[in-house]
């Protein structure tokens, strides 16, 4: 028994002698891990702070002397879109709102033109028409210094919906409203910016891009959409003055008692995101959304699937059980 304790000790030595190089191999590559995942995370924060902090407490002049007088906001009856452009209005930037329905802005129009003394436009356009669309919206650009663009998307795609609910013809509507309009509005407006030699087109979106969630298939590949095509503008037009931004927003509350940190009022939301002007080109706007989307992209997708698949089907079984 003790000449096999003792060979038990001995095979160990040696064991031990022959791995010691291998275990300060592998203490090395863990200290160098650790040291690389240190000056991510002193990153991302020097990012954090540079992008949401800094611009706010030190702003780099008066936008319409850096962009120009007028600004195109589409989506204009979105919450964000209004709050936006009230922002703008407070920097002394003229506003042409481009909306379906004309009734629904006039009174916000009127609010800004009394309140801030700007300029503002009201531009009828149903793009789920086509290009007829583009014609007062060309006529209303005529002649105008327009410094900015922002595109909203419609934000009644949040509502979970399966895509083959959808009738044929809402479906077509939906994409000529979000993703034709927008590329439609780009088209109208870079060629002035582009003249000028400034400008900054403003594309507001929704975190949804960052993974894919049930019932939301249109707004995913919407979002999805917005984003890569501002980084391709951003790609092609950097170089002759015009900035390209992608904003990714994640929930904006609707109603002042739903409230909250991660989930701030579209006025709140506005302006923080308009201090990112011409910092960042791909942001979330808000810096609590910019933790909640690094927090996102930590976890891997297949976990995120099925984690998202068990919920869901955790919650169909509790509604099938209440009915």
């Amino acid at each position: 028994m003790a000449a096999a304790v003792d060979s038990f000790h001995l095979l160990y030595r040696e064991i031990s002698r022959s791995c010691n190089s291998h275990f300060e191999a592998l203490a090395l590559i863990g200290a160098l891990y650790a040291a690389s995942r240190a000056v991510v995370l002193l990153r991302d924060c020097c990012t954090v702070a540079r992008v949401h902090f800094l611009p706010r407490m030190m702003p780099s002049g008066r936008l319409t002397q850096r962009y120009g007088d007028w600004a195109v906001i589409y989506g204009a009856a979105q919450p964000v879109a209004g709050a936006y452009a009230e922002e703008l209005a407070r920097s002394g930037v003229s506003i042409i709102f481009i909306t379906q329905d004309g009734s629904s802005v006039r009174d916000a129009a009127s609010f800004l033109s009394q309140t801030y003394g700007v300029e503002t436009t009201v531009v009828t356009a149903d793009f789920s028409l086509g290009q007829a669309a583009a014609k007062p919206v060309a006529e209303a650009l005529r002649g105008k210094d327009v410094g900015f663009l922002v595109n909203c998307m419609d934000e009644t795609l949040a509502s979970p919906r399966s895509l083959i609910e959808i009738p044929e013809q809402g479906v077509l509507d939906r994409v000529n409203r979000n993703i034709g309009a927008a590329t439609l509005m780009a088209r109208l407006v870079l060629p002035g910016m582009v003249e000028r030699s400034r400008g900054a087109v403003v594309n507001i979106s929704s975190g949804s891009s960052c993974r894919p969630r049930h019932g939301r298939v249109m707004l995913s590949a919407f979002t999805g959409y917005l984003d890569h095509f501002s980084r391709a503008l951003q790609f092609e037009y950097s170089n002759k003055g015009i900035f390209i931004q992608s904003l990714i927003p994640f929930q904006i509350s609707s109603s002042s008692s739903a409230e909250g940190w991660f989930a701030p009022s579209p006025e709140v939301y506005a302006r923080h995101a308009v201090s990112t002007l011409g910092v960042s080109t791909r942001t979330t706007g808000y810096w609590p959304h910019t933790l909640q989307y690094g927090l996102m992209k930590c976890i891997p997708e297949w976990i995120w699937i099925v984690g998202s698949r068990v919920l869901f089907s955790t919650r169909s079984a509790s509604l099938f059980c209440q009915t």
